[in-house]
């Protein structure tokens, strides 16, 4: 079941990337939308946050973005979407793009991509957020932070039950069926939020 999903993309703003990121962005936009999906992004009109949003809005979708006021002051909103809301910093951009959302889908990008994206696991991994964490490889973007977060399990940082946080797919037409069969994470995360 995914009509009435609100989802959560995480994704860049570069135009300068390979096209392919913006390709895979603009799919997964179209096929969220075409499934009933709302998406929820960063409010961007470039790279991959703006592909995302055509994608979406040419299926038919809703697209809600949330943008901070200094980048509307910047011109850097796209224009078209369902509905922008305004924002007076990061911090609140974050918290107002996870909160009812009921999947998370990080793209490829840079710092503040993976920003929220570790916000999200951490707050999973703290039983405040409970939906899947997709994380879409394209070109392999994420094999090096999966190793990372395997390196941390394996020294101890984590447990090995929390792998099962975030799910590697490597092509834009998997994430909804992803999203479908990811059971919700489970209701005792917070016994699991400290090493053995």
């Amino acid at each position: 079941m995914s009509a009435g999903l609100r989802v959560c993309v995480y994704c860049a703003s570069s135009n300068a990337a390979d096209p392919i990121y913006r390709e895979q962005a603009y799919v997964l936009g179209q096929s969220l939308a075409s499934n009933g999906c709302s998406v929820v992004y960063g409010g961007g009109s470039m790279g991959s946050m703006g592909a995302v949003a055509d994608g979406a809005l040419a299926g038919g979708g809703e697209v809600i973005g949330i943008l901070p006021r200094f980048m509307a002051d910047l011109e850097w909103g796209h224009p078209g979407l369902t509905r922008l809301e305004l924002v007076e910093d990061m911090r609140e951009r974050k918290h107002k793009l996870l909160t009812g959302s009921d999947a998370v889908v990080a793209l490829p990008g840079g710092c503040g991509t993976l920003e929220e994206l570790f916000e999200a696991i951490t707050l999973k991994r703290l039983g405040l957020y409970f939906g899947p964490i997709i994380l879409l490889n394209t070109r392999g973007f994420y094999d090096d932070v999966v190793r990372l977060l395997d390196r941390s399990i394996d020294e101890h940082f984590m447990n090995a039950e929390h792998r099962d946080m975030w799910t590697l797919v490597g092509d834009a037409a998997e994430v909804l069926p992803t999203i479908r069969a990811t059971p919700r994470w489970r209701e005792d995360a917070r016994s699991l939020a400290t090493a053995r």
